[in-house]
């Protein structure tokens, strides 16, 4: 027989178990599947920031998290040869401090926070095909267990929460109306962290065309991450142990933190992670997560969308499950308002993953928000999204870094205009990609739901 709930939800990692947690807490009935169990891992930065505190506050699950012992990041900063940029978080929410938790103990965290809200979630279940009414509105799931077993759940709302190669996208039909190609790769490992004076501390270094990271996370590790150019992917598919030691010894300061390290584990590698939008609701469905938009990494902000926007869809939508037509609309409102938020981060983000050496402009900015009062607070505050990076990085300033590099005796004039050139071109095509994003949203929208699909409503919450 069928079974039937208010909402199914396909995935029960961050973006699922937010939603299962949301929906649960208003009454609502919710089955979530994924097809793995829990504890186990999952490609992911995993790096905290502190508004990634602020909405495991609100979930209810950061107490669980903060039993697993992660350590708190109470500085950060970013360097480049010859100067670095670090300092102290701004409060976001009364949260003032990162961290790094490695994904099992987290998203075992999330699950046991969406159980005792009253969401039941399942686990080593697939789904396999979508169930649609006669209007062709999608009314549930139908999935098979590792056992064999097999199954229908019916529901007034499917989320598909299930990562990038979403399940429920493809069965939707749901594509990308925006798509970036990554330009860095991505290769992490997990060290033994020795260096205790230096627990509390997330730093960033790029070297020449080489961005590498270190964060101190839970089980006394730290995550050493490399997004070395996609060019470098031969290297790591030939030896990956020989190229990520490469890359260590080519940044000094890098090699210098994990001097004393032991690494536990192997190197994991990642080549393709092209960031997009896909259009990410319909009749009857929603899509969540990673499964509607995926960033560039380098900003670490996935996981803190992923928790913020599946939270929303269940506060902004329960209230209307049982009115099919209000319900679409409360989705496209939702929807809206992700992207709204969502459209900064994701320019910056791929505009920060380009396979670009250090210029002599971004040497200059390095250089200047070290030496200012505050500076690396600044920088952090975008990371925190307490500002936009349109805030911090203003024409005017960037005229006065032009102006130092201009000044500075060790830089090429050539290299230099080649570089001014290069980045007006880059700010010009990220407006007008910002002006067409809701026209072509909205022609991928037609496109899937036909001509007479509505406007969505204004945003419903501020960033």
């Amino acid at each position: 027989m069928d079974e039937h709930a208010d909402v199914v939800i396909v995935g029960s990692r961050c973006a699922g178990t937010a939603a299962a947690i949301a929906f649960a807490r208003r009454g609502r009935a919710v089955v979530a599947l994924d097809s793995a169990a829990f504890p186990s891992d999952t490609l992911s930065t995993h790096l905290f920031f502190p508004h990634h505190w602020a909405e495991l506050e609100m979930l209810g699950a950061r107490d669980r998290v903060l039993r697993l012992g992660a350590p708190m990041h109470t500085r950060a900063g970013l360097a480049a040869p010859g100067v670095e940029v670090v300092g102290r978080f701004e409060s976001y929410r009364g949260s003032s401090a990162g961290s790094c938790v490695r994904r099992p103990g987290l998203d075992l965290a999330l699950v046991e926070t969406a159980r005792a809200a009253g969401a039941e979630i399942r686990e080593r279940t697939r789904v396999t095909d979508l169930v649609r009414d006669a209007t062709g509105r999608v009314t549930g799931v139908r999935y098979r267990g590792r056992d064999g077993s097999e199954g229908t759940v019916i529901g007034k709302l499917v989320v598909g929460a299930d990562g990038r190669r979403s399940t429920v996208a493809r069965l939707v039909g749901a594509a990308e109306h925006h798509h970036w190609d990554n330009q860095r790769m991505m290769a992490y490992a997990y060290y033994e962290d020795t260096r205790d004076e230096l627990r509390n501390l997330a730093m960033q270094w790029r070297y020449g065309d080489d961005l590498v990271t270190v964060f101190p996370c839970d089980g006394g590790q730290l995550v050493a991450l490399l997004m070395p150019p996609v060019a470098r992917a031969a290297e790591f598919r030939d030896d990956s142990e020989a190229a990520f030691h490469d890359a260590i010894r080519r940044v000094p300061p890098f090699a210098d933190r994990l001097r004393g390290c032991t690494r536990v584990g192997k190197v994991r590698v990642s080549y393709s992670h092209p960031s997009y939008f896909r259009h990410s609701h319909g009749p009857g469905w929603a899509l969540a997560g990673d499964a509607g938009h995926f960033k560039d990494p380098v900003t670490a902000q996935g996981i803190r969308d992923a928790l913020r926007f599946g939270r929303l869809l269940g506060e902004s939508t329960a209230a209307h499950l049982d009115e099919p037509r209000e319900l679409d609309a409360a989705l496209a409102r939702w929807e809206q308002d992700r992207d709204d938020q969502c459209l900064p981060m994701y320019q910056w983000a791929n505009q920060l993953g380009r396979d670009d050496a250090v210029s002599p402009i971004e040497d200059a900015a390095y250089r200047w928000f070290a030496g200012r009062p505050g500076g690396a607070t600044e920088l952090l505050d975008v990371f925190s999204r307490n500002r936009l990076p349109t805030e911090v990085f203003t024409v005017g300033r960037l005229v006065r870094w032009v102006t130092a590099a201009a000044r500075n005796p060790g830089v090429q004039r050539g290299e230099l205009w080649r570089t001014v050139r290069r980045d007006v071109r880059r700010e010009i095509d990220r407006i007008i990609e910002q002006q067409m994003f809701n026209r072509r949203r909205a022609a991928s929208a037609r496109s899937l739901l036909g001509p007479a699909i509505s406007a969505a409503a204004p945003p419903l919450h501020a960033r």
